[in-house]
């Protein structure tokens, strides 16, 4: 025996159709979202980024021309960074280097000359005793 459907019986069925399209929608769109950010953090290099300091301590006279090394490496454009760490202080930020001009002076006397060989050396022309400090480049 054959049973036709009734009209409410076939509105249900198609809100139903259109609920489970809906969804699958929603589903496929977040999928293909989440690969194309993947696809994009890898292609930019995502964790492909270090920064090294050669010089682990220096001393330098007061009054003599100060001079600290750092080197980078990075896929993707960015941000340097240079900070001091005074005893028992936070960070403090002495300069950001953007883009641009390649000699960037800071707070305190420092300046960088940022390299097109990945370098970043943090330069005072004349140390004091007040710049007694750890000081850090960084890359974002």
């Amino acid at each position: 025996w054959l049973q036709v459907p009734s009209s409410s019986d076939l509105f249900l069925f198609v809100g139903n159709l259109r609920r489970s399209l809906l969804l699958l929608h929603c589903w496929a769109m977040t999928l293909v979202f989440t690969l194309a950010l993947g696809l994009h953090l890898f292609l930019r290099g995502t964790g492909t980024q270090s920064v090294t300091q050669p010089d682990s301590h220096i001393t330098v006279s007061e009054g003599a021309p100060l001079e600290l090394r750092g080197k980078h490496f990075s896929s993707f454009s960015q941000f340097l960074f240079w900070y001091v760490q005074y005893p028992n202080q936070g960070l403090q930020i002495l300069l950001k280097y953007t883009s641009g001009n390649s000699l960037v002076s800071g707070i305190q006397g420092f300046e960088a000359q940022f390299g097109k060989n990945k370098t970043s050396h943090l330069r005072k022309s004349s140390a004091h005793l007040s710049d007694s400090a750890e000081h850090f480049c960084a890359l974002s």
